[in-house]
């Protein structure tokens, strides 16, 4: 089975967008980005996800297909990356209740399993979408501080990340899961 790449290509590219330029998609025409978005993704290898420590991972709450595929999707999110990345799960289009396939418990659920965090967003509305980076960059910061704040006691020379360094997340990421993995 293969899974259509747009599905998270796009609703990604409309959460990102609603972040970084406050606009949505909406009354655009977004299958020439959709195409785009899939080239691009199908070009990408393992050095893409080398390196990171934090990802979101997003479905359309109105197209219970995209739900489906998260599993794959977080599969080759961990096949690729350090297993103790912050992954967020996103349900996307929450503006559209009356249309909803995916209801809020099962995104719930399936996060708490995995051990991800969860939110709902509206990249229309701009509901919940800075929250959503912001928290994934919180528990990041978190993590790279406490490290940091460990490495100083061990009494390195400096306890900041130099540029290029990796950051390794390990066993933070657990503990900082084991708070709460949901916020709507």
């Amino acid at each position: 089975m293969e899974i259509a790449v747009e599905d998270i290509a796009a609703l990604l590219w409309c959460v990102i967008r609603r972040f970084i330029t406050g606009a949505s998609t909406e009354g655009g025409d977004s299958s020439n980005s959709n195409m785009v978005m899939e080239a691009k993704y199908r070009a990408i290898t393992s050095a893409y996800y080398r390196g990171a420590v934090g990802a979101l991972l997003v479905y359309d709450v109105t197209r219970h297909s995209t739900f489906e595929n998260v599993e794959r999707w977080l599969r080759e999110l961990r096949d690729h990356t350090d297993p103790n990345i912050v992954v967020m799960l996103i349900g996307n289009k929450s503006d559209l209740r009356h249309l909803v396939a995916v209801s809020t418990e099962d995104g719930k659920s399936f996060a708490e399993r995995e051990s991800l965090y969860f939110m709902e967003t509206s990249a229309l509305e701009a509901t919940n979408v800075d929250s959503a980076f912001a928290e994934v960059l919180t528990q990041i910061y978190r993590i790279v501080s406490k490290k940091a704040m460990e490495t100083a006691e061990d009494g390195a020379a400096s306890a900041i990340p130099s540029k290029g360094e990796k950051i390794d997340v390990g066993k933070d990421v657990s503990a900082m899961k084991s708070v709460g993995c949901c916020s709507t």
